[in-house]
């Protein structure tokens, strides 16, 4: 299975040839440079305790914000580093890690080309060719709702998106690793300015890094951050999002709107160019350094990064298929956990709706009108045990006294266990008691 994603890789640079004229976009061939090779050094840990506080020059910003972080500055790539980007008009001088730990994925930048103008169709539209088990990035604003496929993203892994229009606009930027299995979305406003993103070509730890194009400084997928250039220490805002079937989506939201698959750009989507990606046993490509064993490296994991609290947490994706719910209070923050199943896996079988059954996942608090509802689940369905409502993924009551409540989301994210071990190290394993 190895060959078929490393195969994939190669498709994905070999797709860099088309040119779309209708979106503005403009492929650019790939290089003669060798990628940078991976290397015997370990992945540089990142260590809380060497952070120091960088917010002065940066706290005056809106959308991104500072945060404390140790600012390196010394431009010092390893050779082939500079090779492959002699003509970028990044700062080199202002960096957040050892340039060392950054690799060539394979594409150069805007190999893999982001899509910049957006087309959208209703859902009976893109029922035509979206199947109901396919899975989406669920995003909802004020009550408009989208989902974007990914069976698109998997080959784009950006897009510059936006909801809403002027001065109430809110700008996204949708993002899909699939080496990560890490799809996350954020707010892409800079201070007074909204970046649009790219991809960079680049990697570090298997991860997607991104770069912007008003100062191409570049960021990491994983995190929103900042880590190399004018911009290095700044943070995006995440936006919540949910990563769900396709049916639930256009039964729940029959007024949402689908990214359309008429980017301009000549991609079978539908198919899976990494076919076993995901299969446990499998050793992330590209990755340095020996992936934390306590669970196997991609193993899927539903995460939360809980700032206010100080706490990280990985709750095996295994576990949540079996319970259905899991309640928990993390350094005493209520959550709750709801399983669907019907979602195939985007990374395992070559045509994504025939992919395993890995389900969709959400998060709430279970509060609601301040009273703490406990919820089960029972051959799929899940009811709350104070009144026996029935409620959806999207944390709606559907049926029952409830009906028409809603839980408030909380901010998660679905990744691979090696992902979320490498940038949160010190995450915790939920266990079941």
């Amino acid at each position: 299975m190895k060959v078929l994603y490393v195969l994939g890789i190669l498709l994905l640079a070999a797709c860099t040839s088309s040119v779309d004229e209708a979106i503005g976009a403009t492929a650019i061939e790939p290089t003669a440079v060798e990628p940078v090779e991976p290397t015997a050094v370990p992945p540089t840990p990142i260590i809380e305790e060497d952070l120091i506080d960088n917010s002065e020059e940066t706290d005056s910003r809106i959308g991104a914000y500072a945060i404390e972080i140790k600012l390196l500055t010394e431009d010092d790539r390893p050779e082939r580093l500079k090779l492959l980007t002699s003509t970028w008009n990044t700062d080199w001088t202002r960096h957040t890690m050892p340039y060392i730990d950054i690799l060539s994925g394979g594409p150069p930048r805007d190999g893999i080309q982001s899509i910049d103008k957006p087309a959208f169709v209703n859902v009976d539209e893109a029922s035509e060719w979206l199947a109901d088990n396919e899975p989406i990035i669920y995003v909802e604003i004020d009550g408009e709702a989208r989902a974007y496929p990914l069976q698109i993203l998997i080959w784009h892994e950006i897009v510059n998106d936006a909801f809403g229009s002027g001065d109430e606009a809110v700008p996204l930027l949708v993002t899909f690793c699939p080496l990560c299995n890490s799809a996350i979305v954020f707010d892409r406003r800079v201070g007074d300015e909204v970046y649009e993103f790219g991809t960079s070509g680049l990697l570090r730890y298997s991860d997607l890094i991104m770069y912007d194009r008003t100062t191409e400084s570049l960021w990491q997928q994983f995190t929103g951050t900042a880590i190399v250039g004018q911009e290095a220490g700044l943070q995006l805002d995440t936006i919540s999002s949910s990563l769900i079937g396709f049916g639930d989506f256009k039964e729940a939201r029959p007024q949402g709107m689908v990214l359309s698959k008429d980017t301009g750009f000549p991609r079978t989507y539908g198919r899976n160019p990494y076919v076993g990606y995901d299969e446990i046993g499998q050793n992330p490509f590209l990755f340095q350094g020996e992936p934390d064993g306590r669970l196997p490296a991609v193993a899927r994991v539903i995460t939360l990064h809980m700032d206010d609290v100080e706490t990280d947490i990985a709750y095996p994706l295994a576990d949540l298929e079996q319970l259905g719910v899991i309640h928990d209070n993390p350094a005493g923050v209520e959550v709750v956990l709801f399983h669907q199943v019907g979602v195939s896996s985007a990374l395992n079988a070559e045509i994504i709706a025939d992919g395993v059954d890995v389900g969709g996942t959400a998060v709430y608090t279970p509060i609601l009108n301040g009273e703490k509802l406990t919820f089960i689940s029972s051959n799929g369905i899940i009811t709350d045990e104070q009144t026996g409502s029935v409620w959806n993924i999207f944390g709606e009551a559907v049926e029952g006294e409830l009906k028409g409540e809603s839980l408030e989301a909380i901010n998660h994210a679905d990744h691979f266990w090696f992902s979320w071990a490498t940038f949160r190290p010190d995450t915790i394993i939920w266990e079941a008691d």
